[in-house]
């Protein structure tokens, strides 16, 4: 399908009396490499079937009266896909070329397919770790049945918006867990925004509700507990994307590539840091710091900020958590348990009596009852 001579023999081999009516074109190949590794060999094993193929279909069959011009592409064209920029790049052809047809008023619709089934096809390629990287994607395979009834719809359907559109079965409930940790794709966010406070469980960056507020969390932390609370993320990502039940599995010496990474799982890893950190971060990331440990020594390093910008962010966090206090409705016990906290977070802040204001803030402290100290840090700490 991919030579231009042989497809035009193949059309001209139909029989008139019954002549052609319908073109599906569900070629496809695989060849997966990262970015940096791809090779025009990559590019043409991938392309030549998808592409090429789709071309000649059309530009050989344009003067007919076809009833159905159908195009197999795939989600990994509008979506992305860790490893598939050539397969990628395949469909987005095929997705631009339904719509040329359609601008010339000619048939066409390209469906991009998420995953069917792994029960033969290009799906039966997919590793143990893929299918995973999948479900957590917020897409599931799709069976036989459903991939029919999406396909009759596509050609019945005359309310279908455009001619190029996705053919998905999605989890709600993982798109929204994504969502909650801001990694969700933009294409998908809109099926299931994040509520505003994810109840419990989740990363560091859902429970701040923002890169920006975890990256300035972490910055006002002194060095060793943002050290520790960068492996903790490091750890809890890694292990999700394993597939493990939490960051224990983890252990903060062991290599990377030991535990099981490969070139797709790393930049999937680059990838979750990155976006819940905000820091740029490379692709070479888990080769440059081999093993959880240096990959979080690294992380807490870019997230330090000068002496002056962790003053800024230590007092935003306090105005936050001021905020937060006042506007609480906490059950007796559990507010005795507040107060013996803030005490404690005190003591344990050394102040020197040169600092403006520091000796008479810990005697109101230390003098101040349980309803008096949240009124305090509503009131003054604000202030500071």
């Amino acid at each position: 399908m991919a030579d231009h001579t042989a497809v035009a023999g193949l059309l001209g081999a139909v029989p008139a009396a019954h002549p052609l009516t319908a073109v599906v074109h569900a070629a496809g190949v695989l060849d997966d490499a990262t970015v940096p590794s791809l090779t025009p060999a990559h590019l043409d094993r991938v392309l030549r079937p998808k592409a090429d193929a789709a071309r000649h279909l059309h530009a050989l069959t344009r003067e007919l009266d076809l009833a159905a011009f159908v195009l197999f592409s795939s989600a990994a064209a509008p979506l992305g896909a860790p490893g598939q920029a050539n397969y990628a790049a395949a469909n987005a052809y095929l997705d631009a070329l339904a719509r040329h047809r359609a601008a010339a008023g000619l048939t066409g619709v390209s469906l991009a397919w998420g995953s069917w089934a792994p029960d033969g096809g290009m799906a039966a390629q997919l590793g143990e770790g893929d299918t995973r990287r999948l479900n957590r994607s917020g897409i599931l395979p799709l069976s036989a049945q459903e991939g029919l009834d999406l396909f009759d719809r596509a050609l019945l359907d005359p309310g279908l918006p455009g001619p190029a559109p996705l053919a998905l079965r999605t989890d709600l409930a993982a798109l929204r867990a994504q969502a909650a940790t801001g990694l969700v794709h933009p294409l998908l966010g809109t099926l299931a925004p994040a509520a505003d406070r994810p109840a419990g469980g989740g990363t560091p960056a859902a429970a701040d509700g923002a890169t920006g507020a975890l990256r300035d969390r972490l910055a006002a932390l002194p060095d060793e507990e943002r050290r520790a609370e960068t492996l903790r993320l490091v750890r809890t990502e890694a292990a999700q994307i394993l597939g493990h039940d939490g960051a224990d599995a983890i252990e903060a010496g062991r290599g990377f590539l030991d535990m099981g990474f490969d070139s797709l799982t790393a930049v999937e890893l680059r990838n979750r840091l990155g976006a819940l950190t905000g820091v740029r971060l490379p692709s070479t990331l888990i080769f440059d710091h081999p093993a959880p440990e240096a990959l979080a020594a690294h992380l807490a390093e870019s997230l330090a900020a000068p002496g002056e910008e962790r003053g800024a962010a230590l007092l935003a966090e306090l105005d936050r958590i001021g905020s937060r206090l006042a506007t609480a409705d906490l059950d007796p016990v559990v507010r005795v348990g507040v107060t013996a906290r803030l005490h404690s977070l005190l003591a344990r802040y050394e102040q020197t009596p040169e600092e403006t204001g520091s000796a008479d803030l810990a005697t109101k402290i230390d003098d101040a009852s349980d309803d008096e100290i949240f009124d305090f840090i509503d009131n003054e700490l604000g202030a500071v």
